[in-house]
């Protein structure tokens, strides 16, 4: 059945059909501008009880300064197949500011998870650009821009995305002295730098750098027909790529990066077959081909360092895998920089569910890169919530196709990030250990727990939004707090933000969780609850409930509530409440008294405040 029928039986209120994404994986690969929008428009008809079932809904709002009427559908189309379900708004032509700016405007009342505010070269431009005042007229143009940008990131819950402003050629050749020339071309990028530094800010605000990107765009910026017909601003392709780069930014708002990226080893980290090749054998070094390994190897060695996990999934012999790691002097990735490896002879699919059986994460947080067109084949039937990155055809190219989709694109990192493969080492330092004593006690007694939990700061709300956002089973309420809205909450004195730390004698875990609390008359209510699966089986989150008591308690409160929104990935989180005493009460509402005060911490933890600086 071909993409057309497909929709014709959706549209007309047919079963939900499974082909659905297939469909719209063989649209985007071809990457045919119109098919993709027609799509997107049929797609905007189809009843939501026959789209996949997705992740998350999203709210995303489009307010451009020019004709940009394909993005929509297209940007519909890719958050599909993403796994989310959009709810898109786009703000009436030549209203993007003014909509922006007014908090009583249909943008606001839309209170968007998500906000694309897309701009164009003659919106900045004044009419008759004079090389001698032109700077003061961009700044002044640009203070207008960001004035409404600030107004409106000062009342959204919800994230904005600008992005660099590419100069058409048509206004770069408008100029016929080399000296003006160079002088636009400073300014116009002293501009871009600006809009870059409004995404370095802590806030709601990110910016992408569209200026850059297009540097490998084979097509033009604009298409000057439709430029002149239509108010296009874009050519079709340009709108095509924009789509794709607010696609992974809306999925990274929505918590739906990638987290584990599992390399092959052969023809992938270095070329060649080391069981038929030989330690010596195999092409790893300054030259071509091995250079271009090793360019794959610096880039997975960076990813590592920003905090993706990295695994290996390769059919080998593991002492010969083991020798090259330890002993050839090409290799930039070694042992350490990994936190699984799957060596063997089993399918590609069992190796992968084993590492994600080790990790404690779901196979759709994981990035599967090989050579191979058959694993790769047999891992997309077999596991089609992985992620698969064929590294086809010369080995220059493999850096770039593992790059190229960006799955594992954050809004942040923080430093809990650049030392996640140490943290999950050292997890499996405790299940080592664990298994030398005759009970679970005995060897929680072992570890030396320390929980510190303190009010949240400017260094913790990102690390707490990331974990709100990332974490599906123990989580109460997910999708529920943008950065934003987070340090506004931080700040209120109606409400109290904690974080908390854990850190046991195999080292320290960081930030893993957080507690979201609104202080009403005579008791408290538990917003939200959120920790780090790393961190379960310890009693981490009994002894954070005795902090949240006892304070509760302090502030004279007879009851704590708390908000559960059950959904099919937090199970763990479910169980808690009910574990330590809570009882259900009105809507999505658990009560607990505090009289007699609940005892909830373990004998084996150490639990200490730390509090807020100033």
């Amino acid at each position: 059945m071909d993409t057309d029928d497909l929709l014709d039986r959706l549209s007309a209120g047919a079963a939900a059909d499974p082909a659905l994404l297939a469909a719209l994986d063989r649209l985007l690969d071809l990457g045919e501008v119109p098919a993709l929008v027609e799509a997107g428009l049929r797609l905007a008809d189809v009843p939501g009880a026959l789209l996949p079932d997705p992740a998350r809904p999203l709210r995303v709002a489009m307010a451009a300064t020019f004709t940009a009427e394909a993005v929509p559908p297209l940007l519909r189309v890719l958050l599909l197949r993403a796994g989310l379900a959009p709810d898109l708004y786009v703000c009436p032509f030549g209203q993007a500011e003014t909509q922006l700016a007014d908090p009583g405007s249909d943008l606001a009342a839309f209170r968007p998870d998500v906000t694309l505010l897309l701009l164009h070269d003659e919106a900045l431009l004044p009419d008759d650009p004079d090389p001698a005042t032109l700077g003061d007229a961009l700044a002044t143009r640009l203070a207008a821009l960001r004035g409404a940008v600030d107004a409106f990131a000062s009342r959204t819950h919800g994230s904005v995305l600008l992005h660099t402003v590419p100069l058409s050629r048509a206004e770069q050749r408008a100029v016929i002295s080399y000296r003006d020339r160079a002088a636009l071309g400073r300014l116009w990028r002293r501009l871009n730098c600006e809009l870059l530094e409004l995404g370095e800010r802590p806030g709601p605000i990110h910016v992408v750098d569209l200026e850059s990107l297009l540097t490998g765009h084979p097509g033009d910026l604009r298409d000057d027909r439709l430029h002149a017909f239509a108010g296009m601003a874009w050519s079709p392709g340009v709108e095509l790529l924009y789509a794709r780069e607010a696609a992974t930014f809306c999925r990274a708002v929505a918590g739906l990066s990638r987290k584990v990226l599992v390399l092959d080893l052969d023809d992938t980290l270095w070329g060649g077959v080391v069981g038929d090749d030989g330690l010596t054998g195999i092409e790893l070094g300054p030259l071509d081909p091995g250079n271009a390994y090793l360019e794959l190897q610096r880039r997975a060695r960076s990813l590592r360092r920003q905090g993706v996990l990295l695994a290996v999934s390769s059919k080998n012999e593991p002492e010969i895998v083991d020798r090259v790691f330890a002993e050839h002097p090409g290799m930039l990735l070694r042992t350490g920089d990994f936190v699984a490896r799957a060596v063997g002879w089993q399918p590609k699919s069992d190796q992968l569910r084993r590492l994600a059986d080790s990790l404690g994460l779901g196979l759709d947080s994981f990035v599967f890169a090989d050579d191979s067109r058959f694993e790769c084949e047999q891992v997309r039937q077999a596991l089609p919530g992985v992620a698969v990155a064929h590294l086809r055809g010369d080995p220059a190219g493999h850096a770039a196709a593992l790059l190229g989709p960006d799955h594992f694109a954050v809004l942040a990192t923080t430093e809990v990030d650049r030392d996640r493969t140490g943290l999950y080492r050292a997890r499996f330092d405790r299940e080592r250990a664990a298994a030398s004593f005759a009970s679970a006690e005995d060897h929680l007694r072992s570890l030396r727990i320390r929980v510190t939990v303190g009010e949240a700061d400017d260094y913790t709300v990102p690390r707490l939004v990331q974990l709100a956002s990332r974490t599906n089973q123990f989580v109460m309420v997910k999708g529920a707090h943008a950065e934003s809205e987070t340090r506004a909450y931080a700040r209120s004195p109606g409400h109290l933000l904690l974080g908390f730390e854990v850190a046991d004698r195999f080292g320290a875990d960081g930030v893993v969780g957080g507690v979201w609390i609104s202080r009403r008359p005579g008791h408290w209510l538990i917003e939200n609850f959120v920790m780090s699966c790393r961190v379960f089986a310890r009693g981490v989150e009994h002894a954070v409930l005795q902090h949240v008591i006892d304070r509760a308690l302090a502030d004279g409160s007879s009851r704590l509530e708390a908000r559960l929104v059950p959904t099919a990935a937090n199970r763990p989180g479910a169980a808690f409440y009910p574990s330590t005493g809570f009882t259900p009460a009105a809507g999505d509402r658990l009560t607990l008294p505090l009289t007699p005060r609940p005892a909830l911490l373990p004998a084996w933890i150490d639990l200490k405040e730390r509090t807020r600086a100033s």
